[in-house]
C-alpha cells in the first residue's frame, strides 16, 4: 500500500513539473486549437482518424501548432503498441530495440510509431525503417518542421500522406490562454484574474505557437505574487514577458529562407510597407548579415540599371549598418529598403548575364577574335601578321565597327535595354554612334 502510495504521488508531482502546455495538452480532436482545413467535419484528415483505419502520416508545419498533439490523440484511438521517438537523439539501436517487439506478446497488433523531427534522421536510418513500414508492421506518423520533400527519403513520401499544419491565429489561441489560467486555477486553488487585454495580447504576441502562449501564461502567474486570496495578471507583465516571443526564426529553417524570399520579393514589387515589416523581422531576430546581404542583391538585381546610382548608395547604407551595428542599424537599412522598393526596377543586366552564361555552359564559345588576343608577335608561319586591332579612340565618336564576339556568337545580342529612361538613353547613344538602332 505504501509503495502504490509512492508511486501515486511521485507520478503526480513528476506531473505537476511538467511544463503547462503538457500538464493541458488536448486530448481529442475537438479540444485542439486551429488546424480547421484538416479537422472540421468533412475533412480528409479528421475522415481518416474517425475512420479507424490509420495510414502512415507525415506531418508538416511550424512548430506549437499541434502535431504532436495530435499524434497523441491518434495514439489512443488505436489499438496498436505506441512508441515515440525525437530524429534529434535517436538512433538505429532504438528502431531496432522497437521493431524486436513485432510479433510478440508486446506489440501483437503492430506498432504506431511517432517520430518527431524526422528531418533529423539520416538516410540508412530513414531506409531501416522502410522495410516494416511496407508491410505494414510499423504504422509511421512523422512530424517535421522542414519541407518534408526535401529531408524525408522518397520511399517513405511514397507510402505515406502529408499534411501541412499552418500557423495559428491570434482569434483561435484566445480561447486556449483562457483554458490555461483556469486550468493554472483549479491546479492552484487560487482565483486569477487578468487585466483586459491580457488574453489577446498572448494570443497575438505567441507568432502562432501555442505552446509558447501557454509558456506565458504560466510565466505570467509564476511572476505575480497572491495578494488578497488571488493572483492579478496585469498588462504590464505581460507584455514584458513576451516582448520577444511572436519571433518565429530559425537561420537553418525554411523560416529563414521564407522571410528572406518575402523580403526581396516585396522590395522587387515595389511595396515599401511589406519590405520594412520583413526587414524588421529579421533585424529583431538578430540577422542582419541576411538582411544587408539581401538588400545589395535586390539594389543590383531587381533595380539595376535603371537608377545604376543605387549600388554604392546601398553599399554606403550596408557599410554604416555594419559599422554601428544593432540597433541603430536599422536606421541606415530602412532608408535604403525604401529606395530600393520606390525605385524604377530592370533585370536587363541579370537576363543578359544569365544568356551569356547559358551559352558558356553549353559549350558555344569559339576562339577570341584575332585583334582583341594579347599578341605582340607573330610566328613565322603566319602568313597574315599583325594584331589588326581598331582602337576606337583614335575614331570619331570615340568609335569603329569592329568584331568583338567570337565567329560563333559574331551576331549574338544578350542585352536588350529595358523601357526605363536611364536604359533608353543608353540605347539612344549606341544608336547614335553605331548609325543602326539597337536590338
Amino acid at each position: 500500500m505504501k509503495g502504490f502510495l509512492f508511486f501515486f504521488l511521485k507520478r503526480s508531482l513528476d506531473k505537476m513539473k511538467a511544463p503547462l502546455a503538457e500538464r493541458i495538452r488536448p486530448t481529442c480532436v475537438e479540444e485542439m486549437v486551429g488546424q480547421r482545413h484538416l479537422l472540421e467535419e468533412g475533412k480528409a484528415l479528421r475522415g481518416i482518424i474517425d475512420s479507424g483505419e490509420l495510414p502512415n502520416l507525415v506531418f508538416y508545419g511550424p512548430s506549437g501548432i499541434g502535431k504532436t498533439t495530435l499524434a497523441s490523440i491518434i495514439a489512443k484511438t488505436t489499438n496498436r503498441k505506441f512508441h515515440k521517438l525525437n530524429g534529434t537523439n535517436a538512433s538505429t539501436a532504438d528502431i531496432k530495440a522497437i521493431v524486436s517487439q513485432l510479433d510478440t506478446f508486446a506489440a501483437p497488433n503492430g506498432i504506431l510509431l511517432y517520430l518527431d523531427e524526422i528531418q533529423y534522421f539520416n538516410k540508412k536510418q530513414q531506409q531501416t525503417l522502410l522495410d516494416y513500414i511496407e508491410n505494414g508492421e510499423i504504422t509511421l506518423i512523422a512530424s517535421t518542421t522542414e519541407n518534408p520533400y526535401f529531408y524525408i527519403h522518397n520511399a517513405i513520401l511514397s507510402r505515406s500522406t502529408v499534411f501541412e499544419f499552418k500557423s495559428i491565429t491570434a482569434e483561435d489561441i484566445v480561447p486556449a490562454v483562457e483554458r490555461a489560467y483556469r486550468f493554472l486555477e483549479e491546479e492552484k486553488k487560487t482565483k486569477i484574474e487578468t487585466e483586459e487585454g491580457v488574453l489577446s495580447y498572448i494570443a497575438s504576441a505567441c507568432g502562432g505557437d501555442v505552446r509558447k502562449a501557454m509558456n506565458s501564461v504560466e510565466l505570467s502567474v509564476l511572476s505575480s505574487r497572491e495578494e488578497n486570496g488571488k493572483y492579478f495578471i496585469t498588462l504590464s507583465k505581460v507584455k514584458e514577458l513576451t516582448q520577444k516571443s511572436s519571433m518565429k526564426y530559425d537561420r537553418e529553417g525554411d523560416e529563414h529562407y521564407d522571410i528572406l524570399s518575402a523580403f526581396q520579393k516585396s522590395m522587387r514589387g515595389s511595396d515599401p510597407d511589406a519590405a520594412l515589416h520583413y526587414l524588421a523581422r529579421l533585424l529583431e531576430a538578430g540577422d542582419l548579415a541576411s538582411a544587408v546581404r539581401r538588400l545589395m542583391v535586390c539594389a543590383a538585381e531587381d533595380v539595376g540599371l535603371a537608377y545604376p546610382q543605387i549600388i554604392p548608395i546601398v553599399k554606403a547604407a550596408v557599410d554604416m549598418a555594419l559599422m554601428v551595428g544593432l540597433p541603430e542599424a536599422r536606421i541606415p537599412l530602412a532608408d535604403a529598403v525604401i529606395l530600393v522598393a520606390t525605385s524604377p526596377k530592370s533585370n536587363s543586366a541579370y537576363l543578359a548575364y544569365d544568356a551569356a552564361c547559358a551559352d558558356i555552359k553549353k559549350g558555344v564559345s569559339g576562339p577570341i577574335p584575332r585583334q582583341l588576343q594579347n599578341k605582340h608577335f607573330d610566328g613565322e608561319d603566319n602568313e597574315n601578321k599583325g594584331q589588326f586591332y581598331l582602337y576606337p579612340h583614335d575614331y570619331p565618336g570615340r568609335y569603329v565597327k569592329q568584331q568583338y564576339l567570337p565567329d560563333i556568337l559574331r551576331n549574338k545580342v544578350y542585352y536588350v535595354p529595358a523601357e526605363n529612361k536611364t536604359e533608353q538613353s543608353f540605347a539612344a547613344y549606341l544608336e547614335k554612334i553605331k548609325g543602326s538602332s539597337l536590338k
